[in-house]
């Protein structure tokens, strides 16, 4: 089916522009949801006498989304989720999840904005994009924690999947190493 965009689409054009999709896309997403018409010579007649107004409308959209997307930049949300010890999840995280906690800590985040192809499924720190609208994107961080002190970790840059058996072992073998740096240090000091 043949239909003229009424507003930028990801990965199927710009506004104004006529392309072809399939029947049910066209049917159930594109024309429910008012982002595009039927490209019939009167629709086509319907989108210049109002393309003005579209664009209008589109840019002030455009600014609102801008604006909500500088209050989202660069922040950082954790989720604290039951996990196995190997760091799988009991579960996944969701782009509802991510809502709820951008909008917990008072951004507001519907879940239709938030872009994540698979569902988070292991503890660790996210890079996830949130899209207003299709013309602005913006990065945050998602840190998917068995705990607050887990998440601090994690934070910090420390990986925290795998055995606790192992993490422990690593662990003292860092320390070990610190340890003996530092007495290396000591003795070319003296």
């Amino acid at each position: 089916m043949d239909i003229i965009l009424l507003e930028r689409v990801p990965k199927l054009g710009a506004m104004g522009q006529v392309v072809k999709v399939k029947d049910g896309f066209a049917r159930n997403f594109l024309l429910r949801r008012g982002k595009a018409l039927r490209a019939t010579d009167a629709n086509k007649a319907k989108f210049e006498r109002d393309r003005a107004e579209l664009e209008a409308r589109n840019a002030d959209r455009r600014q609102d989304a801008e604006t909500e997307a500088k209050s989202l930049d660069g922040k950082s949300f954790v989720l604290i989720r039951q996990a196995g010890e190997s760091g799988q999840l009991y579960g996944s995280v969701s782009p509802r999840d991510i809502a709820e906690a951008a909008s917990a800590a008072g951004v507001k985040v519907e879940r239709s904005h938030v872009l994540l192809d698979t569902p988070i499924k292991t503890i660790g720190v996210y890079q996830v994009t949130v899209a207003p609208h299709p013309e602005v994107e913006v990065k945050i961080t998602v840190n998917v924690a068995r705990s607050p002190d887990e998440a601090a970790a994690q934070a910090r840059g420390e990986v925290l999947t795998g055995p606790v058996s192992d993490r422990a072992e690593v662990r003292a073998a860092a320390e070990a190493l610190f340890e003996q740096e530092a007495q290396a240090a000591e003795a070319v000091a003296e």
